[in-house]
């Protein structure tokens, strides 16, 4: 899938139901000054759907389930924070559906929901999209990403300029170890879907981000640590790196 065939917002108006599934529907939401990226995989031929990080704009949501005729069969969360599960539980109740998390993340979090599901590694399917959950902590202690077809979707463990924030030197070495296990896993042309954007659009090919982006260049996990918790950042320009 090219990155222009992604829908972006409201404009559902070029979506093709002929297309090979999983196509993945881009929802942008926002709070405040926040902005997130939701993602609504759909598959076509058994008008199934998931959705990954809901989070505040229900009507967006609702839209694009209707727009895709599919209803909502999961919802995949990459990690606790509340701008990636703000919708989870009314969405749950709504659709009927479960929640995943990864049994790390709930086990520390103590995120609950009546619906929730704790996962490992292990591959399942909705329909016709084969998800395959990668344990990524570093960000939280059990941040997971997913890889569906040619798409992983990263929620704060991996943007297209930076990666997520870590509160400590364990957890930034631990974080090395997840993306390094990530540049293992992933195909050169594999689209990356992050959770926030600085910049880029989601949907940037991983050979990209392998180039570009400086916290994929470290050889260790001290330098990497060092550079991830080096003082003088700012919250609001965390990407700037002049």
């Amino acid at each position: 899938m090219k990155v222009g065939d992604l829908i972006m917002d409201k404009n559902y108006k070029n979506l093709d139901c002929n297309e090979i599934v999983p196509q993945v529907v881009v929802l942008k939401m926002s709070y405040l000054f926040m902005i997130n990226y939701n993602y609504l995989i759909v598959d076509h031929v058994n008008n199934q759907s998931v959705i990954i990080d809901p989070a505040w704009e229900m009507e967006k949501i609702d839209q694009a389930l209707a727009t895709t005729q599919t209803s909502l069969s999961g919802i995949l969360l990459t990690h606790s924070h509340p701008d990636h599960t703000h919708l989870a539980k009314p969405l749950a109740a709504k659709y009927h559906c479960p929640i995943l998390m990864s049994k790390e993340e709930i086990e520390t979090s103590g995120f609950y929901a009546q619906q929730l599901i704790g996962i490992d590694e292990t591959p399942r399917k909705v329909g016709n999209i084969l998800i395959q959950p990668i344990l990524t902590p570093g960000h939280t202690p059990g941040s997971i990403c997913y890889l569906i077809g040619d798409n992983l979707f990263t929620g704060d463990t991996l943007f297209a300029e930076g990666c997520g924030m870590c509160p400590d030197v364990q957890a930034a070495h631990t974080m090395w170890a997840s993306l390094e296990q990530i540049k293992i896993r992933l195909k050169p042309e594999t689209l990356v879907f992050p959770g926030h954007n600085y910049g880029k659009l989601p949907g940037q090919k991983f050979s990209f981000l392998l180039k570009d982006n400086i916290y994929l260049q470290f050889k260790n996990e001290n330098d990497f640590a060092k550079y991830r918790l080096r003082k003088g950042q700012n919250i609001l320009r965390f990407f700037d790196f002049c």
